[in-house]
């Protein structure tokens, strides 16, 4: 019964008419895993439901279920033209620091500076 299934961290939000209207529940810490419904609670219900079957999933796939946050490892890879790879390259050595962290350092200001302002 998918009631019994204790849901982790959840965001609902109101889904505008363009998108069909209702609610949308999605699990951040589990991409890909939403569902919606036309009130909050039948979006939890549904829900429910998308979660289940995103643990069947993994199970059946042989994939472990991550717990909540390790869905977010820290790392991804990004491909961008050459000309601004050696651009970056290039900053990162005239700041004495690794391309690594001079990317991390102007997404966080980037970050900041939209929610900020």
């Amino acid at each position: 019964m998918t009631d019994a299934i204790v849901l982790p961290r959840f965001e609902i939000r109101p889904l505008t008419v363009e998108e069909g209207g209702g609610y949308l529940i999605e699990f951040p810490d589990y991409p890909g895993c939403i569902a919606d419904g036309e009130t909050p609670e039948e979006a939890v219900q549904e829900g429910r439901d998308a979660f289940a079957s995103y643990v069947n999933t993994l199970a059946e796939i042989g994939r472990t279920m991550p717990s909540s946050g390790e869905a977010f490892g820290g790392q991804w890879r990004q491909r961008v033209p050459k000309s601004l790879h050696a651009a970056l390259a290039r900053r990162a050595e005239h700041e004495g620091v690794s391309l690594n962290m001079l990317v991390t350092t102007l997404l966080a200001e980037g970050i900041g500076r939209r929610i900020g302002g």
